[in-house]
């Protein structure tokens, strides 16, 4: 579309625009800190045990389906790598990128020694990191920040974006940053409430799940290089003990997380 202006003829002043014609945008632009801010810091009414534990029953019903489970894998594997790459940087490791693949697979590559304490908790970082990421979601979900909650996802993704180095993990990382990220800005209370709910529960049973699936596929394929077979190689100590470990750190998280979001239930031993 080609708009054309007319010129002011000879001798005629043109009117200068207001100058307060920018100003509700100016302070609008100044304004968006604070009320991100605000949105964030926001207190949300948390659930009932029983809507809680009604999205536990829909999580758990979606991850024991295939392609239930490999949505959710995504969001698993995103934050398994994101602990990776942050017990590796406090480490004092240089990363150099993460992968996320289309099968639900991940990589971080970071560069240092080959061995010793930094290399052994960078691997041991991973499968336990969605865990205790659900668990501290509960915390927080217990204390009414569900808005929190979700907004520490996007953060987590935009610090991810500029690791990521396939073309996959870019779209999986900005179609899950942007969802999120509009659900956090334009929800009312109790959908934020929910949304939340779903990531954390999401977090804490598919944690669990996703140690079972290392165990079968190191199964399948003896001597690979899954972060068990490493810390095995590393530690030398059989790398079931890592899987075992993985395990229990998972389903302690999922029963902390658990007890958290479903506080005020009837417990038979209650």
């Amino acid at each position: 579309m080609i708009v054309s202006e007319t010129a002011p003829s000879a001798g005629a002043t043109a009117s200068p625009p207001p100058a307060t014609s920018l100003a509700p945008h100016m302070s609008t632009l100044a304004d968006w800190p604070a009320q991100l801010w605000d949105r964030v810091a926001a207190a949300q009414d948390p659930v009932g045990w029983q809507v809680s534990l009604l999205l536990a029953a829909v999580v758990l019903a979606v991850i024991w389906s295939p392609g239930g489970y490999r949505l959710v894998r995504h969001l698993v594997t995103l934050v398994h790598e994101a602990g990776h790459a942050v017990v590796a940087a406090l480490a004092g490791r240089r990363l150099q990128g993460v992968r996320l693949h289309a099968d639900t697979s991940g990589l971080t590559v970071s560069r240092g020694r080959a061995d010793g304490p930094g290399m052994i908790a960078t691997l041991c970082a991973g499968y336990p990191a969605p865990a205790v990421a659900g668990a501290a979601g509960a915390m927080l979900l217990g204390a009414g920040h569900a808005a929190a909650v979700l907004w520490i996802l996007v953060i987590t993704s935009a610090l991810m974006l500029l690791l990521v180095r396939n073309l996959y993990g870019l779209w999986v990382v900005l179609l899950l940053g942007a969802t999120v990220g509009a659900l956090s800005w334009w929800a009312t209370g109790p959908v934020l409430s929910a949304a939340a709910q779903l990531v954390v529960w999401s977090l804490l049973l598919a944690a669990p799940r996703a140690v079972v699936e290392l165990q079968r596929q190191r199964r399948r394929t003896r001597g690979g290089d899954s972060d068990a077979d490493q810390l095995a190689r590393l530690t030398r100590t059989p790398a079931a003990l890592w899987v075992g470990l993985f395990w229990l750190v998972c389903v302690a998280a999922l029963a902390l997380g658990g007890w958290q979001l479903l506080d005020g239930a009837p417990w038979p031993w209650g």
